[in-house]
C-alpha cells in the first residue's frame, strides 16, 4: 500500500513538472510572435512649403441689386386725408396726386385774404391821392402799404399750403409700402408710403487701392445671377469713390438697365474686364484635410505632425489661398495624411 502511495505521487510530480514546462514554452512563443511596436517609427509622407507671391486673377466682386431710386411720399402739411389715390404694388408717375388732404378751410381763408388785399389795394390808392394833395401823411401812406403787402404775403402762404394738401409722387415707379387711408389726420412729415424706381437698378461693391486706379467710369462690366444662370447683364460703372477708407478700400457702384424684370435685393456676381493682382499665401490643395467648411493641415516641426485649423479663401488653380492660421514656409503635408495623427512622427519622403 505504501509503495502505491509512493507511486502515485511520483507521477503527480511528472504531470506537474511537464504543465510547468509547456506553460513556460508556450509564454516563450507568444513572445516571439508579438509584433514589433510602431511607436517610434516615422511615418513617410511629401511635404511642401507654404508661399507667398502675387497672384493675378480676374477682377469679380459680389454684392446684391438695390433700386436706381427710392423715395417716401411724405406729407407737408396738416389736415384729414380726404382721398388716396394709389394702392400696394401701383405703378405711378412723377407729380402724380397720390393723397389729397382736406383743405376747405385752407381755401376759405384765401378767399377771405383776398377780399381784404382788394380793399387794402383801394386804400393805398386812396392815401396816394391825399399823400400827393399834402391830405394824408407819409406815415399813414406807409402803413396802408405795409398792411396791403403783408395780405398779398398771406395769400401766398395760404396758397402754398393749400397746394401740399395735394401730395404728389416725388419720382416715378412702383408703391412698395402704403402707411395711410382715408379719413386719417396727418402733420408735416408724416410718411404716407414708399415709392421705388426699378427700372435701373445699382449695385455697390468694394474694391481695393490698386484695383480703384485701374477701373474707369463708363467702363462696361458683366453681371450675372444663379436665378438666371444663362444670362449676363450689361452694367456701367457709374461712380467710384474718391477717398478710400482707413483699409484703403474704395465703394464702387454699377448700374444696370433692367428689361429683364430683375428684383432689388437679388445677389449678383460683377466681372471686370480688369485683373487684380494682390499677395497670397498658397498652399497646394492636396495638403488641405477634410472639406472648406472646417479645413486644416498637417504642419511639420521637428519632424512631428502638427494638426493646424486654417481659413481658406480662394482657389486658385491647384493651390488654395490661406487666410488665417499658417506662415509663409511652413511645411505642410501634401500626401500620407489618412496615417497621420496629431503629433506623429513623420520624415519627408521627398
Amino acid at each position: 500500500m505504501k509503495k502505491k502511495v509512493i507511486t502515485i505521487a511520483a507521477l503527480l510530480l511528472i504531470v506537474s513538472l511537464i504543465g510547468f514546462r509547456l506553460v513556460a514554452n508556450k509564454e516563450k512563443i507568444d513572445e516571439k510572435n508579438v509584433l514589433p511596436t510602431e511607436t517610434n517609427r516615422a511615418i513617410p509622407v511629401t511635404v511642401a512649403a507654404a508661399t507667398e507671391g502675387e497672384v493675378n486673377q480676374p477682377l469679380v466682386r459680389t454684392g446684391n441689386l438695390i433700386p436706381y431710386r427710392e423715395a417716401n411720399i411724405m406729407a407737408t402739411t396738416q389736415g384729414q386725408v380726404d382721398a388716396v389715390h394709389f394702392e400696394l404694388g401701383s405703378y405711378v408717375k412723377q407729380g402724380a396726386r397720390l393723397v389729397q388732404i382736406d383743405s376747405k378751410l385752407k381755401e376759405l381763408s384765401l378767399e377771405a385774404t383776398q377780399l381784404n388785399i382788394s380793399k387794402l389795394k383801394k386804400d393805398v390808392d386812396r392815401y396816394s391821392t391825399l399823400y400827393a394833395g399834402n391830405a394824408a401823411t407819409e406815415l399813414q401812406l406807409t402803413d396802408t402799404k405795409y398792411n396791403y403787402e403783408n395780405a398779398m404775403n398771406q395769400a401766398e402762404q395760404i396758397k402754398k399750403q393749400i397746394q401740399d394738401a395735394a401730395v404728389l409722387s416725388p419720382i416715378s415707379g412702383r408703391i412698395v409700402k402704403k402707411s395711410i387711408e382715408n379719413g386719417e389726420y396727418v402733420n408735416p412729415g408724416t410718411v404716407l408710403g414708399t415709392v421705388l424706381d426699378v427700372s435701373r437698378l445699382k449695385v455697390q461693391v468694394i474694391v481695393n487701392e490698386a484695383d480703384a486706379y485701374q477701373l474707369k467710369e463708363g467702363q462696361h462690366v458683366r453681371v450675372s445671377t444663379d436665378i438666371f444662370p444663362d444670362k449676363k447683364f450689361d452694367g456701367v460703372i457709374s461712380y467710384i469713390a474718391p477717398r478710400g477708407d482707413e483699409q484703403h478700400t474704395y465703394p464702387v457702384e454699377i448700374t444696370i438697365q433692367n428689361s429683364s424684370g430683375l428684383k432689388a435685393g437679388t445677389f449678383v456676381t460683377v466681372a471686370f474686364n480688369n485683373t487684380s493682382s494682390q499677395r497670397a499665401l498658397l498652399v497646394p490643395r492636396s495638403a488641405l484635410v477634410e472639406s472648406l467648411q472646417n479645413p486644416y493641415v498637417y504642419v511639420v516641426e521637428e519632424g512631428l505632425a502638427k494638426q493646424r485649423k486654417i481659413q481658406v479663401g480662394r482657389t486658385i488653380g491647384e493651390s488654395i489661398e490661406v487666410l488665417s492660421g499658417l506662415n509663409a514656409n511652413e511645411q505642410v503635408v501634401t500626401s500620407g495624411q489618412i496615417n497621420l495623427t496629431d503629433g506623429a512622427r513623420v520624415q519627408a519622403a521627398n
